[in-house]
């Protein structure tokens, strides 16, 4: 196989909207978009939604104020934008300013809730627990989202906008199979509103029934143009076309496309075998693994990138499904073993942090557990660390697929870098503490500080010590 960089996208139903922001242009060439940009001493102090950093002027060329961010594609994380706003009927017009009544200060109000549940009226309840629960989904608290919408489906469980939204948070955490039955009740129930299309076809996707999933995306554009469904669908068929002749095998947790002609049974049971022992693995380092079976392609290089359109420089994909070409093999090497290891971990990171996950953490994690170290790239890193031509990890939060060939190199090594010295000074439980803070609405900042104690500036400075000490400078 050639030198491999593989690339994790949680592949979105919606695209987030961006805002207008100042944007920091730093002098390897990266952007920053930011709320807000103000200088600090030597430093530059900058605000993203709630959080705030720091970056030192000898980083920064120079800061643009106002206009629209630098295009950054997100990878590792999930958010939902652009679905239907929930209007109550008439009945509930007389309750004036629910959202108000309901989120207090940045918070669902329970007692709130109660009140409302014991007017006995369901539609009121149902749209102020769909109401608690688009708050909390928005925030990223999955686990509290899902419960106030499955109480909101209790008192109207044909209500299209309320499934469309469990759904949305079903197939974000891995859940595929769970949400197929109520996108399809969603479809039934509204058969006129294109989101309800949509999100049916993102779980027949998931699930493989590609031929479905065109069916319903090409509906949902027929009820409503959309540029981000019609990726989907262009997807979608590109797929369908490469793989019209594949064939298919299975074992306990796997389901293994591939050419007829392309493999031999001894290969694809050498695959699932490994696939297998992984499995089990990463069930023992990081817990709880994905509900569903997870789906497994072979490709030959060619038809890898006919379907996928991923950079040249890309070795293998999880975009939901392990996408991996194994063109010139005939049976296991050790380089094939590393990337089914890296992209299945892919998976149990994406379930562990119901998709929020940042791109650096998640492939750092990958890397870690290959298992892959940093070798002589550890000397390299240090002095560029020392040197301050490190690329922030914040900045790292985005996409690496808008990276040029030696920030990506620079971007994959850092991402080992930072998971090895916390695993080496924390040990795998505190990464796991690290990925359940993210997936309960955590900032990746946030749940650093409340592991590790450390923010982005401490956590780099404390990384580039571990690297002076272990590569020796």
């Amino acid at each position: 196989m050639r030198a491999r960089v593989s690339i994790f996208i949680i592949w979105t139903a919606f695209a987030a909207i961006g805002a207008w922001a100042d944007t920091i242009h730093l002098k390897n060439g990266l952007k920053i978009p930011a709320d807000q940009v103000r200088e600090n001493g030597n430093h530059y102090q900058y605000d993203i939604g709630d959080d705030s950093y720091a970056i030192p002027k000898s980083l920064v060329d120079h800061v643009d104020a106002g206009g629209p961010p630098a295009s950054v594609a997100t990878v590792g994380v999930t958010k939902v934008a652009d679905l239907p706003t929930f209007t109550p009927a008439d009945s509930l017009a007389n309750e004036g300013d629910l959202v108000g009544k309901i989120i207090k200060e940045g918070k669902v109000d329970p007692d709130a809730l109660s009140r409302l549940d014991a007017k006995g009226n369901a539609e009121l309840s149902a749209t102020a627990n769909f109401i608690a629960g688009k708050f909390e989904f928005e925030h990223g608290n999955v686990a509290q989202a899902r419960q106030y919408f499955e109480s909101a489906l209790r008192f109207q469980p044909d209500n299209s906008t309320i499934l469309v939204y469990y759904v949305a948070l079903l197939v974000r955490t891995g859940s595929a199979v769970q949400a197929l039955p109520y996108s399809q009740r969603a479809a039934q129930a509204t058969p006129s509103s294109p989101d309800a299309y949509t999100m049916l076809g993102y779980a027949q996707f998931a699930l493989d029934h590609t031929r479905e999933a065109i069916t319903s995306w090409k509906r949902s554009l027929e009820l409503r143009p959309d540029a981000r469904v019609e990726q989907l669908l262009a997807k979608a068929q590109r797929e369908q076309r490469v793989e019209s002749d594949f064939t298919q095998g299975e074992s306990s947790h796997f389901v293994l496309h591939y050419e007829g002609k392309q493999t031999s049974e001894i290969f694809r049971g050498q695959i699932l075998a490994a696939l297998e022992a992984d499995y089990d693995d990463l069930v023992r380092d990081l817990g709880t693994p994905p509900r569903d079976n997870i789906l497994v392609t072979l490709y030959t290089e060619q038809a890898f990138f006919d379907v996928t359109h991923a950079p040249s420089w890309t070795g293998a994909i999880n975009d939901g499904k392990l996408r991996v070409p194994i063109s010139g093999l005939s049976s296991m090497t050790p380089e094939l073993a590393h990337v089914l290891k890296h992209e299945l971990a892919h998976s149990f990171i994406a379930h562990l942090s119901a998709g929020r996950c940042p791109p650096w953490l998640h492939e750092g994690i990958a890397q870690f557990l290959e298992p892959r170290s940093l070798g002589g790239e550890g000397r390299q890193l240090s002095l560029l660390f020392k040197a301050q031509g490190n690329i922030p990890l914040n900045t790292l939060e985005g996409s690496f697929l808008h990276l040029s060939g030696p920030q990506v190199h620079i971007a994959y090594a850092e991402s080992l870098a930072a998971v090895s010295y916390i695993s080496d000074s924390y040990g795998l439980s505190d990464i796991q503490r690290i990925l359940d803070r993210i997936s309960q609405g955590s900032s990746t900042e946030a749940a650093l500080r409340a592991t590790i104690h450390s923010d982005y500036g401490q956590f780099e400075s404390d990384l580039a010590r571990y690297l002076a000490d272990k590569y020796g400078q």
